[in-house]
């Protein structure tokens, strides 16, 4: 009896000491990590890195696509982020993270089109072979990460959702990009660095 209550000990703190393992050494970045560059095609064909944006103070990347339902519900947003952000150093980079062979109009062509039809103000990236939104960590579409840019290269400020009501944007209460870049350039702490993202999983084979 003794030996069974051992046994069903150390079980448990196996258990736990799984789920702990698996939390400390989940894939992807951080908030406080440094992000590494890319260079994806835009849908204007060009290739584009955040290098490029030499005057950039941070930028908001937002791992986002086509076909998801909330992506569409935030594709309004994410203009306005940009169109608030883009003059104060923040730009908008998307990028969509889909194996078009597995999610049905997530190809480049209907990238090109959907940024066409909503009048996209910013670039619109293929993350093709899938090699960049692991690296980030991404799970949903959309998924924000905030980089901000000091002396040793871009750190992640905030990862997450980008308000608290994908469903109807006149009931936000709470803007968490919006807040997290003023924070920045004001020079103020960042109350929330990491929420929940809402929205539809990454599509792969």
């Amino acid at each position: 009896m003794k030996t069974l209550k051992i046994l069903s000990a150390l079980l448990v703190i196996a258990v736990i000491t799984a789920f702990t393992i698996n939390n400390t050494t989940s894939k992807g970045y951080k908030v406080g990590d440094y992000a590494d560059d890319f260079s994806l095609k835009n849908i204007d064909n060009k290739m584009v890195s955040m290098a490029d944006y030499k005057e950039a103070k941070g930028f908001i990347v937002i791992f986002t696509c086509n076909q998801c339902p909330y992506s569409k519900m935030y594709e309004n947003r994410i203009i306005a982020l940009d169109n608030k952000f883009k003059s104060k150093g923040y730009p908008v980079i998307a990028i969509n993270p889909n194996d078009p062979a597995a999610s049905l109009g997530d190809d480049f062509a209907s990238m090109q089109q959907r940024a066409e039809i909503k009048g996209f103000t910013f670039p619109y990236l293929f993350d093709e072979g899938q090699k960049v939104y692991p690296k980030y960590g991404a799970t949903k579409t959309p998924h924000v990460y905030l980089l901000n840019k000091d002396s040793e290269g871009l750190k992640v400020a905030y990862i997450g959702t980008i308000d608290n009501n994908a469903r109807n944007e006149e009931k936000v209460s709470v803007s968490y990009v919006e807040d997290a870049v003023n924070a920045l350039l004001t020079g103020g702490e960042i109350k929330n660095t990491n929420t929940k993202a809402i929205g539809c999983s990454i599509k792969t084979l």
